[in-house]
């Protein structure tokens, strides 16, 4: 039977300056904590509670709202402190350079006191097993610690690498490293975890999910390496570390344990594309603040732009166009736009629990209904429509990807075109053989969702544009878009976010396209400010440029 990898409890105590130890309340009973495989487990668990979905971990919404993909449906948003141009070192939003650093912290206090084996409990039941899963321990949680500073050099740029335990007068002096040298420490340490984890644990006596294995590990290196080589953080270009997460990735496609299908991958842990993820307990919050006003109350959730409807191609593969009358027309059409469209957003028309919306002014779900959707449309991935708020008040699990296979193909094309600069190269460089060429990986992702290739007479312009726009249907929602503007230094062609004014329901072509955001815009928004108090606390770090 299997398992849940459960998050039993988590560390709540107060930060204090020494943010690289752990707390005294953890420290205390060490010998007691590590003495049965049981309160091994519970500290190891303690490590993972550090992870965090993407569904309501940032002021309690999605990171979207704070991109050309989506608004708040209220004028007055959480997450408006990120485009209005209002945060600081002093009044940082999505501040977690404590949180994570409390992360590794547990993680460095797990590695250093894991015991190797019981052999008190040589003749109790389930030993060998036990012991099977004790050897396993320390590689997820150096996994984890590899994760949790990923979280903070994508925020923060240069950090420091807490590869240890550190004495108080040692954590108030130490010094950051470069993007480039953390992703590649970060890189060095998931090649020494893949090779002692799993493809997956359905072998084993536990069969637990949600825990860390090999593929995780080789996904996390791909993905930092990539992160590595994009143009915010690889101002001269160098081609070889675009290789680096080729290279990276095409492991990971040779591994054969992970395929494309035309699948819903969220909420469903048995699927094929997904390496690693996050499961949430039975909960409603997320439905509660994001179901299409109308339905069960006024929600005030989360609005898709139609900056992202349009990112949507049709069917044959053609990009939609906005001043094409007949695009316009047959704008939600099933049968005539992407497949993933429909899997996103809800429009005017679409069912919801079997009811046709009414997103359009006037309608049961539009405004000027409190809480209405801004945009003329509401939130569909994640969301269980069999979750209840009124009769049977039923909550529902919900499943985070954090990394999935779609995204390894991706990373494969997008790297080995800027190390070639040719859409087309496949065969043998560097020793490593890449059996696809960037567009032939491209279209894999794009044929499982039932929308036409990209055409081989792309120039290398278009080729990027499309493969750009790729990631940014593809993975709608899952907190790749507000990133990936910034590794590619885009955000300032984002900052107009639009919606429709939808008068008359059974004419979309002729609606307006009307602008509902305009988000203020400085270079120095690429990285987060270092919080002030952590300047204060440590005279070595250096703040990111352009932050006081």
């Amino acid at each position: 039977m299997k398992r849940i990898f459960a998050i039993i409890f988590t560390t709540s105590a107060a930060i204090s300056c020494n943010f690289l130890q752990p707390d005294e309340s953890v420290i205390t009973g060490t010998e007691a904590q590590f003495s049965t495989f049981e309160s091994v487990k519970k500290a190891a668990t303690n490590v993972y509670s550090y992870l965090e979905d993407g569904l309501t971990s940032v002021e309690g919404t999605m990171r979207e709202c704070a991109t050309d993909d989506a608004v708040w449906a209220l004028e007055t948003c959480p997450l408006s402190t990120y485009y209005d141009g209002t945060w600081s070192a002093t009044q940082p939003i999505d501040d977690k350079w404590a949180y994570y650093y409390k992360a590794i912290a547990a993680a460095n206090y797990f590695l250093e006191n894991c015991p190797e084996d019981f052999s008190e409990d040589l003749y109790n039941d389930n030993y060998k097993e036990n012991l099977q899963q004790l050897k396993l321990y320390p590689y997820e949680v150096r996994f984890l610690r590899a994760y949790y500073h990923f979280e903070l050099l994508r925020r923060y740029g240069n950090i420091v690498i807490a590869d240890r335990s550190f004495s108080g007068a040692e954590a108030n002096f130490m010094v950051q490293s470069s993007f480039v040298e953390v992703a590649g420490w970060i890189a060095g340490e998931c090649d020494e975890i893949a090779r002692e984890l799993p493809l997956n644990y359905k072998y084993t006596f536990y069969q637990e999910v949600g825990r860390v294995t090999k593929g995780a590990a080789m996904a996390l290196k791909a993905r930092a390496l990539l992160y590595a080589a994009s143009p915010l953080n690889n101002v001269s270009g160098d081609k070889d570390l675009y290789l680096k997460a080729a290279k990276a990735a095409c492991e990971i496609i040779k591994l054969g344990q992970y395929g494309l299908y035309n699948e819903q991958t969220v909420n469903n842990e048995a699927a094929r594309g997904l390496i690693f993820g996050i499961r949430r307990a039975e909960d409603s919050s997320f439905e509660k603040a994001n179901f299409p006003t109308g339905v069960e109350g006024s929600h005030k959730g989360i609005n898709p732009s139609q900056n992202l409807v349009e990112a949507f191609d049709l069917q044959d593969g053609t990009p939609f166009d906005w001043n094409s009358g007949l695009h316009r027309s047959r704008m939600y059409a099933t049968s005539y736009r992407d497949s993933r469209l429909a899997r996103t957003v809800y429009f005017n028309g679409a069912k919801f629990k079997n009811i046709a919306l009414e997103t359009y002014y006037g309608g049961a779900n539009g405004q000027p209904l409190e809480g209405a959707t801004r945009t003329s449309y509401y939130l569909k991935k994640f969301i269980r429509e069999d979750t209840e708020f009124l009769s049977n008040s039923i909550s529902c699990t919900h499943l985070w990807p954090v990394f999935r296979y779609a995204e390894v193909m991706l990373i494969y094309a997008e790297a080995l075109f800027m190390a070639t600069g040719d859409k087309s190269f496949k065969g043998t460089l560097d020793g490593t053989n890449f059996m696809y060429s960037p567009l032939e990986a491209v279209n894999l992702v794009r044929n499982r969702s039932d929308v036409g290739k990209l055409p081989d007479s792309l120039t290398p312009g278009q080729f990027l544009e499309r493969l750009k726009n790729e990631y940014r249907v593809e993975f709608a929602f899952e907190d790749h878009r507000y990133w990936d503007l910034r590794r590619w230094k885009d955000a300032p062609e984002a900052v107009n976010v639009y919606g429709l004014s939808l008068v008359d329901p059974f004419f979309p072509d002729t609606a307006d396209k009307v602008l509902v955001r305009t988000s203020e815009w400085d270079d120095k928004m690429y990285y987060y400010p270092i919080p002030r108090a952590e300047l204060y606390k440590n005279p070595k770090l250096k703040q990111n440029p352009g932050w006081e």
